[in-house]
């Protein structure tokens, strides 16, 4: 038989209500009170119905997280704080993936899964804000990434060219001079890569170091075998950097492996830092430097942004919400220690 919450308040001697406080971490419960409930939950092995409580609210208790790609290191870690954040509200997470295809941004986003989750957080690549400004789906969205809509769509995103900022100084400040960026790409300039190339510009440009556009390797995704080609094109192009900021660190890591290839040493001949601290990034036979974006944060704000709107909260929709980072040195700018 399931336990429920009267037989635990007839364990712990107390009112179903009071029950029901512990349970649901109402904060006006005295210490004692919560101690006496909680050793009658353990002693029952009581587990509350999380789907019956949402039901009561009209809700399912699911929520969906959809990313352009569950392989990628960055997304997948996400992911699991996100899973982690939601988890702490009792809610449950569906993922989905959409290849960062336009087509699939704008199917999930305007709600082709409504009717089965009650929130969802998307981290868009192609999709653009004519595409959300027609949403008719009432289900609460928040935004990931460094896509600027002016929506009414709460957007969670950390600055990346203060982040790009400080990878280029880190550099500059080891003696660097000859500092390439990896990750340029053609299409719209308010996305990732041009704010992160914009970041390297202007931190050249404080320092007085030339920024010419041969030391600007363009990709065709994200991935490693796209870092290694961009930097194999550019050696073949015979410019020689002293230093690489690279888009990602799987940008990075295929960066790093052309320059081994072809005899040169991280990073005492080239230093290198990366973008997202993944945790391959520690594992390589030389760590990796990189900008660590702090994902925790990032998935609290966006479970916390969907949580207000589902109990109809105040505060206005469309803010901009700023994780922060921090600049992580390791081997591929230090050396060994």
């Amino acid at each position: 038989m399931r336990v429920s919450l009267k037989d635990v308040a007839e364990r712990a001697g107390v009112s179903i209500k009071t029950v029901s406080n512990v349970v649901n971490k109402y904060q006006h419960v005295t210490p004692a009170m919560r101690a006496r409930v909680q050793q009658a939950i353990d002693e029952l092995g009581y587990r509350p119905n999380l789907t019956a409580r949402h039901l009561r609210k009209g809700r399912t208790g699911i929520i969906a997280l959809a990313v352009p790609e569950l392989g990628n290191p960055y997304f997948a870690e996400l992911a699991g704080a996100v899973i982690d954040a939601a988890a702490a509200h009792d809610f449950t997470v569906l993922l989905d993936h959409t290849r960062g295809d336009r087509e699939q941004e704008v199917l999930v986003s305007q709600g082709f899964r409504a009717r089965v989750i009650d929130g969802l957080i998307l981290s868009p690549l192609e999709l653009e804000a004519e595409d959300l400004r027609g949403r008719e789906d009432d289900v609460p969205l928040v935004l990931l990434g460094e896509r600027e809509y002016d929506l009414p769509h709460d957007h969670i995103a950390i600055d990346n060219v203060a982040a790009a900022r400080a990878a280029v100084g880190h550099l500059i400040g080891r003696g660097r001079r000859t500092v390439a960026y990896l990750g340029a790409r053609t299409d719209s300039a308010n996305r990732p890569a041009h704010l992160r190339l914009q970041g390297w510009r202007a931190e050249l440009g404080a320092a007085g170091i030339p920024a010419p556009e041969s030391l600007v390797g363009a990709v065709g995704g994200w991935n490693r075998d796209d870092g290694a080609k961009a930097m194999a094109r550019m050696l073949d192009s015979g410019v020689r950097p002293d230093a690489v900021f690279a888009y990602n660190d799987l940008v990075a890591i295929g960066a790093m492996r052309v320059l081994h290839e072809r005899g040169l040493r991280v990073p005492w001949d080239v230093a290198v830092v990366g973008f997202d601290d993944i945790a391959e990034g520690q594992f390589g036979a030389v760590t990796l430097t990189t900008i660590s974006p702090d994902k925790q944060a990032i998935a609290r704000l966006a479970v916390a942004s969907l949580l207000r709107s589902l109990a109809g909260a105040g505060e206005p929709r469309g803010r901009t919400l700023t994780a922060e980072f921090r600049l992580v040195e390791r081997e591929s700018t230090l050396g060994r220690r």
